[in-house]
């Protein structure tokens, strides 16, 4: 969905960050082409399957990666602003492996896909910023795996708790955009064992649970949940 005129982006992470290898000519060039726009909550921001024509640079908000595969979803990671959406296109084909959802409301601003990729190709720093980037994307979707290979539904939710509190919301009080189903199929058990999970942790006096409302009261027993799994 579009949305107003672009603002400054003399403080973004994605030009004083990301593209810092980049000349400033280079940077308007990429600059010039880009628009912003905004996202309501559950809506897809890219498809899985369609052709990637541009990036996101996420400016605001929280996604969901979701693959699909028989008419079923599994949640593969969580992200939030800021981070650039589409990476795992630039050095495979240019169809999006995921769909990213919002999980939230969220802004971002839409980068030219081939332009970006150019550069990329031409600019040794850049990549490897770039692949820095995509590499901090893709390592909590393999653990999340290999959580949900190796451990039993207490350490999965536990490992999903401690991703939102350290890495996402930054804190141990934290109001879930995600749903009960949400969190099950990115802790990868079903509804009713994330439920009957999370009202344990309540009744041990681990975690607090209002509504969407979560705060985590004994953080070094989550932990201890979490390594034991």
């Amino acid at each position: 969905m579009p949305n107003s005129p672009l603002p400054t982006c003399s403080t973004c992470f994605f030009k004083n960050g990301l593209c810092k290898g980049l000349t400033d000519e280079e940077f308007n060039s990429i600059f010039d082409q880009t628009k912003q726009y905004s996202y309501k909550k559950g809506e897809t921001i890219l498809k899985q399957g369609s052709k990637c024509n541009e990036l996101i640079f996420l400016t605001e908000g929280i996604v969901k990666f979701v693959t699909e595969s028989n008419g079923k979803e599994l949640i593969v990671a969580i992200d939030k602003a800021q981070t650039l959406l589409g990476l795992a296109n630039i050095l495979n084909e240019d169809i999006n492996l995921f769909s990213i959802v919002a999980v939230e409301e969220c802004q971002g601003c839409a980068i030219n896909f081939n332009r970006f990729k150019l550069f990329i190709m031409s600019n040794r720093k850049f990549m490897f910023e770039i692949m820095g980037l995509s590499t901090q994307q893709f390592r909590a979707a393999i653990f999340n795996f290999i959580s949900i290979a190796r451990k039993q539904s207490n350490g999965r939710v536990a490992d999903v708790l401690l991703y939102l509190s350290d890495k996402i919301y930054e804190s141990r009080s934290f109001s879930l955009g995600l749903s009960r189903q949400e969190l099950s199929e990115y802790a990868g058990c079903s509804r009713e064992q994330m439920i009957h999970t999370l009202r344990a942790f309540s009744n041990d006096g681990i975690i607090s649970v209002s509504g969407k409302n979560i705060e985590i009261l004994d953080y070094e027993k989550l932990q201890t949940i979490s390594r034991v799994g």
